[in-house]
């Protein structure tokens, strides 16, 4: 009997319906001389500090150094602390008892780092001594599994991903445990948390806060002359600019009305400008955020969804590029795209003769290759899957399609001593970017005034027919969106605009595209960072945060980004999985005595009147909000059906007597639903759903 475990129950029906294993089971289905059980997501998670006997919140236990970690049962957080989780223990009985059912083991689960890790911890918490072997597959279809299954590695060579995801793992249990407990001393509040990855992204979040925010903006005046070219004109620039007011005036006087100016440089080139790559998750999210105004967590939701149905292969990469092998059924699968109705255009782009071949590099693929699709037609798809869809199909005809031709065009003229200089382009073939055709697309292309088409020849003499002077301002960096945030985690918060060095600077970023979107979640959560229009803030609490760690390793982006490459290497098995963690305890033991070392006062009591008694005062803690009236008893919990609710859920419940919408409640089920949450009679919390456009509340 062979035994094969995947992530995710939709993925083991697939699998099990491959192999012919057709009789369903609690928890497992078997036949055919398989049994194929599933995991839960992690049903494995390293031990809490108490398990180790840190029971106090003090200075005197710091650091908690656990040698070695211990594996448990997934837990869960409820009012009466950390309890194990009734799911996660029954499945773990049931893969337990399929594990020892069987003579090997086929490890399905998804093939990259958190997969890997969670099938280890699972196979090492039961104790497991069956030989197994990995199913690494790049997508869903039944084509796909059954040639995997043609081709299974042996459990050992993928050890070092193990190493890497356990390592990454501990490292963070040892950052953020420490770090979290040293702040909750010096500040008095256990409403905070510090991490290896969360914190300097907060940094780069706050830095850029205060920086757009003390920027005082300098005026600056530029010079210009509209020259007459019978039927049109053309506006010429002077290329230098004049921070001093009176200089600009003293040459604006110096331009006399009726004056000509000699054309001295006229120079046409032709650019070609290479298409896209292809999409790897960030940049997936990155454009999912600016074209669909997704957040990155859910766009990670969407494609593994569209995976899980099997329309397009590991979201969870981080390539941007594919192998010769899989460029073989790239014309295939574009043809498929073709047909779509919103790409029916695009026939007269492609050349299948020539298809661009930039993002082809088997050097470039460690893992997964690029996000593509697979070639079953979407069926059932919902709006913001459809989207999402559309947007993997589009950038993959972009990829593949012709470069974009421009003419670029710089005429230059002298008047009155002074030269004057005028640019533009034209698209002459726009090549891929005629696939979407979107307008940010043109705007590099399209002046930001209308400076006019006439052209000149070098040499001529033409008159003036306006000259002008105008006062500009400087701007700052603006904020960061979420799309550029991702960028900035990919680079350590280095400002990078050419593609190719972006990815040649990816092993130095914080953080992986598997985990990106996580980290932007936790700060979100914690109440660390809110949401301004697109733009991403600070919230006062994360300002209060960032000011007391800003200087301390806890906050070095360029450290973080450092051992992010750590990890790598030791996927790669270039350096000593023990060498990076005694490097992280290092730190560890450091940067807690840093925390310990602050001078804070406690953090501000967040109080409202009661609603209930209406004389005693609402005070907000970390886990409860509770009225100091012996006599009242309104107690709630920030803990609400799995979904954490913020300062501001609260506020808004004790001041109007229920929230604003609140996404991503988890019912009994585990199905994800929004809703308001709203005080009943008694006092208690009750969910309150929206009205549908009928006036009538929404089923759930």
């Amino acid at each position: 009997m062979i035994a094969i475990i995947a992530e995710k129950p939709s993925v083991g029906l697939d699998i099990a319906r491959v192999v012919g294993a057709d009789t369903r089971n609690d928890g497992y289905c078997s036949g055919n001389g398989y049994m194929v059980t599933w995991a839960l997501g992690h049903l494995v998670s390293l031990a809490m500090p108490d398990t180790y006997g840190y029971t106090k919140t003090a200075a005197e236990e710091l650091p908690m150094l656990p040698d070695p970690f211990r594996l448990v049962s997934r837990q869960v957080r409820t009012d009466r602390g950390m309890v194990t989780d009734i799911a996660a223990s029954k499945q773990l009985k049931i893969i337990e008892n399929v594990f020892n059912r069987s003579d090997s083991i086929i490890v399905a689960t998804d093939a990259g780092r958190e997969g890997e890790l969670i099938f280890r911890w699972i196979y090492d918490f039961l104790g497991c001594k069956k030989p197994f072997r990995r199913l690494w597959i790049s997508s869903l279809t039944d084509e796909a599994i059954r040639k995997g299954l043609e081709e299974l590695k042996d459990g050992s060579e993928y050890d070092s991903l193990y190493a890497a995801a356990d390592s990454r793992a501990k490292a963070d249990w040892l950052v953020g445990m420490n770090a979290s407990r040293a702040l909750a001393i010096v500040s008095g509040s256990s409403n905070n948390s510090i991490g290896r990855v969360q914190t300097p992204t907060l940094a780069m979040i706050c830095s850029r806060y205060k920086e757009n925010r003390s920027f005082v903006s300098t005026p600056y005046w530029q010079l210009h002359v509209t020259l007459n070219g019978g039927t049109s004109h053309r506006r010429f620039f002077h290329p230098a600019t004049f921070d001093d007011r009176q200089k600009a005036e003293a040459a604006y006087r110096s331009l006399s009305p009726d004056s000509s100016a000699t054309v001295t440089k006229v120079e046409r080139r032709k650019t070609l400008q290479q298409p896209p790559l292809l999409y790897d998750l960030t940049a997936l999210q990155k454009d999912c955020n600016v074209h669909l105004d997704l957040p990155a967590a859910k766009t990670l939701d969407i494609a593994q969804s569209l995976y899980e149905k099997k329309l397009i292969s590991y979201p969870r990469t981080g390539s941007r590029y594919i192998p010769h092998d899989v460029m073989a059924c790239v014309p295939g699968l574009l043809e498929r795209i073709m047909a779509m109705p919103g790409f029916a255009t695009s026939a007269g782009i492609l050349d299948f003769a020539r298809l661009n071949t930039r993002s082809v590099d088997d050097r470039k693929v460690t893992d997964h290759h690029a996000l593509i699709t697979t070639g079953i037609a979407p069926e059932g798809l919902s709006e913001a899957e459809t989207a999402v869809y559309t947007l993997i199909a589009g950038r993959m005809l972009e990829a593949f399609s012709p470069y974009c031709e421009k003419e670029m065009l710089l005429m230059e003229c002298r008047l009155e001593g002074m030269d004057f200089r005028s640019k533009g382009s034209t698209v002459v073939s726009p090549g891929w970017r005629g696939i979407f055709g979107r307008k940010e697309d043109r705007e590099d292309d399209e002046p930001e005034t209308d400076e006019g088409t006439a052209v000149f020849a070098e040499g001529d003499t033409v008159p003036v027919s306006g000259f002008g002077l105008s006062q500009k301002k400087t701007v700052p960096r603006p904020l960061y969106t979420e799309a550029t945030l991702l960028a900035a985690m990919e680079t350590c918060g280095r400002e990078i605009a050419d593609e190719q060095a972006r990815e040649a600077m990816k092993e130095l970023g914080i953080g992986t595209p598997a985990t990106r979107a996580a980290i932007i979640t936790t700060l979100f959560k914690r109440d660390y960072i809110a949401r301004s229009g697109k733009s991403i803030v600070p919230t006062e609490k994360g300002l209060h945060i960032y000011e007391a760690v800003k200087d301390m390793l806890v906050a070095d982006v360029s450290l973080t980004g450092s051992w992010e490459n750590a990890l790598a290497q030791i996927e790669r098995h270039t350096l000593d999985p023990e060498t990076f963690m005694a490097s992280i305890r290092d730190y560890t033991r450091k940067a807690t005595g840093e925390i310990l070392k602050l001078s804070l006062p406690a953090a501000p009591v967040r109080t409202f009147t009661c609603p209930k008694c209406k004389t005693g005062h609402v005070i907000l803690r970390g886990r409860t909000a509770k009225c100091d009236n012996e006599g009242c008893g309104l107690l709630v919990f920030r803990k609400f059906l799995n979904k954490e609710l913020t300062d501001q859920h609260l506020e808004q419940l004790f001041s109007s007597g229920s929230t604003r919408l609140i996404k991503g409640f988890k019912g009994k089920k585990g199905i994800a639903f929004d809703a308001a949450l709203a005080f009943d009679a008694g006092f208690n919390l009750t969910l309150s759903f929206p009205k549908n456009g009928n006036g009538k509340k929404q089923k759930r």
